[in-house]
């Protein structure tokens, strides 16, 4: 356990002693700022049944926000190591592959929720300026970053796949984005079958990941998504881990 935080602590340390954690970070509070004056514009003042801060995970831009930053914090993980040598120094050490593949997804991951919490601020704000001034429901807003850990969970065990796999960072963050403008088209064709009865249908429409994130945005938690996307991120991180000792085979 003691390895584990220590190399989390050490992951962590190489994006906020760097400017890599910063970068995502202000990237991120920009084009959320952005999105929701773009949203807030598009609506010209017209009332609407679905508020603001449901409407922007609907959009386009929260997948911007989403697929764009995963590559850039997860490429870094393994190929950068790989490519400093400094990965058979680590993995030399007393530590066990195991606790290297979470410490590093761990660290990836408290980046990536640091990089959401600035959607408080804008939510709160949202709220305070709404006419009537609606209370902010708190079952709504712990399934809203529920969902957004999730999928950030899946997107990042996809990032540290890929970075295991190469030595180039470049092809890394690449591999990864193609993942998730895979996985987000395959969501985007899942969401045009879900009225059909074939159980075909039903299989793929559990992979609709905008109208999951629609819901949990909603405050309803299905615990279908949640299995799904645990279980994708588990597999994911299983064939990192399958990858890191394969160089024992070597």
């Amino acid at each position: 356990m003691q390895a584990y935080l220590t190399l989390t602590r050490r992951e962590l340390g190489g994006y906020f002693l760097s400017l890599t954690g910063y970068i995502v970070i202000a990237a991120t509070v920009f084009l959320m700022g952005f999105s929701f004056v773009a949203i807030l514009r598009g609506l010209q003042g017209i009332p609407t049944p679905m508020p603001a801060t449901e409407l922007f995970f609907v959009t386009q831009f929260f997948w911007l926000i989403l697929l764009v930053p995963t590559p850039v914090i997860t490429m870094r993980l393994f190929a950068l190591e790989k490519a400093t040598g400094t990965f058979e120094t680590l993995m030399t050490t007393p530590v066990s592959d195991l606790q290297v593949v979470l410490a590093k997804f761990t660290a990836s991951l408290i980046l990536y929720i640091v990089m959401w919490l600035p959607l408080l601020g804008y939510i709160f704000i949202l709220r305070y300026y709404t006419a009537g001034g609606t209370p902010l429901d708190g079952g709504a807003l712990g399934s809203t970053f529920l969902g957004i850990a999730l999928l950030g969970c899946l997107f990042l065990a996809a990032g540290c796949c890929a970075s295991a796999m190469t030595r180039s960072q470049v092809t890394a963050a690449m591999t990864s984005l193609a993942f998730g403008i895979g996985f987000f088209i395959l969501s985007i064709l899942a969401g045009q079958f879900t009225s059909d009865s074939s159980w075909q249908a039903q299989a793929l429409a559990c992979f609709a990941l905008s109208d999951q994130m629609h819901d949990f945005s909603r405050g309803l938690v299905d615990t279908r998504s949640v299995i799904l996307l645990l279980s994708l991120t588990l597999l994911l991180l299983f064939l990192t881990l399958r990858i890191v000792e394969s160089r024992r085979w070597k």
